[in-house]
């Protein structure tokens, strides 16, 4: 194996920046969670899971039943209930070797992949939870062009980290 000792102050000090930098990647993920956040909220405004796929309809009895509830106008885009919670809570948070996002809502997981009828027990009344199937809508993932700006991002910043 050939070894080759690199003797440039130059490099030398952008090793050692890109070095630091690496140790604490908050700055970075917090970037890349802008980025996924955004085109999370985007595929909402849009009905498009990640691989660009349409979200299933809502059902004919799920369009019915919030009828029943409610004397409001009945939002009929998936994923889109009375209070448009889902859609205006995704988050992300950025650790230094971590990032999470997506949305506290407590039935997030269910659209995200979906649920069959009676799969979460049944009520006090011996309805089931939920009253039906519930369809898989992912509207969390990576798209091809998250992907791309992902890519483009870290790039952009491990520049700005050696060269700082």
């Amino acid at each position: 194996m050939a070894t080759v000792e690199i003797k440039d102050d130059e490099i030398t000090a952008a090793l050692a920046r890109l070095s630091a930098a690496l140790s604490d990647l908050t700055p970075v993920f917090q970037g890349i969670g802008e980025i996924v956040v955004n085109s999370t909220r985007q595929r909402f405004a849009q009905g498009v899971a990640p691989d660009g796929g349409r979200w299933a309809p809502k059902s004919r009895t799920t369009l019915l039943k919030y009828s029943v509830r409610s004397s409001n106008r009945i939002d009929v885009r998936p994923l889109f209930g009375r209070s448009g919670a889902l859609s205006s809570q995704i988050f992300y948070e950025a650790g230094p070797d971590s990032l999470q996002w997506g949305s506290p809502r407590i039935y997030a997981a269910t659209q995200q992949f979906g649920a069959r009828q009676g799969a979460f027990g049944r009520t006090s009344r011996n309805g089931p939870i939920p009253w039906g199937d519930i369809p898989a809508r992912p509207f969390l993932g990576l798209s091809v062009e998250d992907e791309a700006n992902i890519l483009k991002a870290l790039g952009d910043w491990l520049e700005r980290a050696a060269a700082s």
